[in-house]
């Protein structure tokens, strides 16, 4: 079955960050494959990500501040 998962954007006028293409295209296929279109162009033009893709990727993220430590 096909889908199309451009279905709700359109053109965009910017690119996408390379960075972020990079760790989205990194990511295990288990979590790719969890992701939908609208999550994956959230995340690659920084737009205000959904609750549900941070759950997902909770696991691959990493604390820059240094503060993750409990207690």
């Amino acid at each position: 079955m096909a889908t199309m998962q451009n279905e709700h954007a359109g053109p965009r006028k910017e690119k996408p960050d390379p960075q972020r293409m990079a760790i989205l295209r990194s990511l295990p296929l288990e979590i790719k494959e969890q992701i939908t279109g609208e999550e994956a162009q959230a995340f690659l033009y920084q737009e205000e990500l959904p609750d549900i893709l941070l759950e997902k990727r909770k696991d691959y993220l990493v604390d820059i501040n240094g503060d993750g430590s409990s207690g």
